[in-house]
């Protein structure tokens, strides 16, 4: 059975409090060997370590998600540092841009807008230059707002490698990714039917510049769409990407296991 890793789980979050030994155990029994569960902000990053600790396949990044830049500390700098130090923590994230839920979205004022727009560049540069101090990578959220985020990323491109997260933007947006010495990977969104550009941007990734991920509980691939998605499914994610680039299983995960090593600093 080929070797698959989960590059992104969110294993802290409430939908598998009540079963994860058996969702990590699923997993194994599917050939995924290593999971990273990825924060959203620092409570979320503290629960990411400890699980850390209590499998020892799993993996931490640590980070706030921009969508809850508002109640983050007006500089995270010096906890997110202390606890990117711990043990298992293997990158920054999620961290990022987001225009998709803006206040106004919820009822919000153009005003609110603005302030929640530079609240997230604010805590993304935070974010980036504990990476850059720290020589970790970063896992990079982005919806609805690219370009800001490339942005706010791109002076930091020649010291953080990313990973842009979930990607379903187009070839030419991937290129611009690649361009800057980062990478992107794919959730189980391409194996949805309408998800065609999305087939088309993995087409065009080079096997070694990709990673495959499930962003657990979301975006559960098909058979499973609509209902909770969990790290096993990387294997249905697998098949479809192999097809997609024209590559055996055995090929796609030797690629992607070396590539999810060489991101994530201690991935073992």
């Amino acid at each position: 059975m080929p070797e698959f890793y989960d590059t992104h789980a969110h294993l802290d979050f409430p939908d598998f409090a009540d079963e994860l030994p058996g969702v990590v155990q699923r997993a194994a029994d599917a050939g995924i060997t290593r999971i990273v569960t990825i924060a959203t902000d620092l409570e979320s990053s503290q629960r990411a370590i400890d699980l850390a600790n209590r499998f020892d396949g799993v993996f931490a990044a640590v980070g706030w998600h921009p969508n809850d830049c508002m109640a983050a500390l007006d500089d995270v700098r010096a906890e997110l540092e202390r606890l990117a130090k711990q043990p298992k923590v293997v990158a920054i994230g999620e961290i990022g841009i987001d225009h998709y839920r803006l206040p106004s979205t919820r009822g919000g004022t153009e005003a609110e807008d603005e302030a929640f727009k530079a609240r997230q560049v604010q805590l993304f540069r935070q974010q980036l230059e504990v990476a850059a101090e720290l020589g970790l990578s970063v896992v990079i959220h982005q919806r609805a707002a690219f370009e800001p985020c490339m942005e706010v990323f791109e002076p930091f491109a020649d010291r953080v490698q990313g990973v842009f997260h979930c990607f379903v933007d187009n070839p030419e947006a991937a290129r611009r990714v690649l361009a800057l010495g980062s990478i992107v990977s794919f959730t189980g969104v391409s194996t949805f039917k309408n998800a065609a550009e999305v087939r088309e941007s993995m087409a065009s990734v080079p096997l070694e510049k990709l990673m495959l991920e499930t962003d657990a509980p979301f975006l559960a691939p098909v058979p499973y769409r609509g209902k909770r998605c969990e790290p096993a499914y990387v294997r249905e994610i697998s098949e479809v990407a192999a097809e997609t680039l024209g590559v055996t299983r055995e090929a796609l995960s030797e690629a992607t296991c070396v590539t999810a090593r060489a991101f994530f600093k201690g991935l073992e």
